[in-house]
């Protein structure tokens, strides 16, 4: 979906932006451009049976700038939601992951904001996390040319590198990324 704007890292004008999450992505590189933009509105839906609900996010007064929805936790205070877990336990295993490959710390970002854009478009449901983590790293490694193959993830989590690759290939199909094909420097490998 266009927008008029382009994506700060790689110039393209493909973004994604999804007002009920108050958040706008790259769809060709992955950059989260606006994470919990907060709006001055109110608009309301409603269903089939003619109940009417709030559109958007709530952000509490004692919150450290963290987007709450209008769920179940509205109203209990320190009550985290599954969404936010769900990226926290998943920030901690691409930096452990990232770590281990001694990748820098654009890589992790990198590989963080693929992950999320596999969140938000439900890829992550009936796959072990272990091996979205692993694709969604090796993705950016692809992409930034670095020299880490499929075998080292597989080395390091101690997971099936086919398994691994199959996750990989439809994560990058899935999420429309163009994965650079290895480059020269790998040849020696497959001969």
């Amino acid at each position: 979906m266009g927008t008029g704007k382009t994506c700060k890292s790689c110039g393209s004008s493909e973004l994604e932006v999804d007002p009920s999450r108050g958040d706008t992505v790259c769809t060709n590189c992955g950059t989260v451009l606006e994470d919990c933009v907060i709006v001055s509105e109110v608009q309301f839906e409603e269903n089939a049976h003619g109940i009417s609900s709030a559109i958007g996010q709530f952000v509490s007064s004692e919150s450290s700038g963290g987007c709450r929805g209008f769920g179940s936790n509205f109203h209990a205070s320190g009550v985290r939601e599954s969404r936010e877990i769900t990226l926290q336990k998943a920030k901690r295993a691409v930096s452990n992951l990232c770590q281990n490959l001694r990748l820098n710390q654009h890589c992790l970002d990198t590989a963080f904001n693929f992950y999320k854009m596999a969140l938000s478009r439900h890829l992550t449901r009936g796959r072990k996390q272990s091996h979205l983590i692993a694709a969604c790293v090796y993705i950016t490694c692809r992409i930034e040319g670095t020299p880490h193959l499929l075998i080292d993830f597989s080395e390091v989590l101690q997971i099936c590198a086919f398994e691994l690759g199959r996750t990989y290939i439809k994560l990058s199909q899935a999420l429309c990324i163009n994965v650079p094909a290895l480059g020269e420097s790998f040849k020696f490998l497959y001969c």
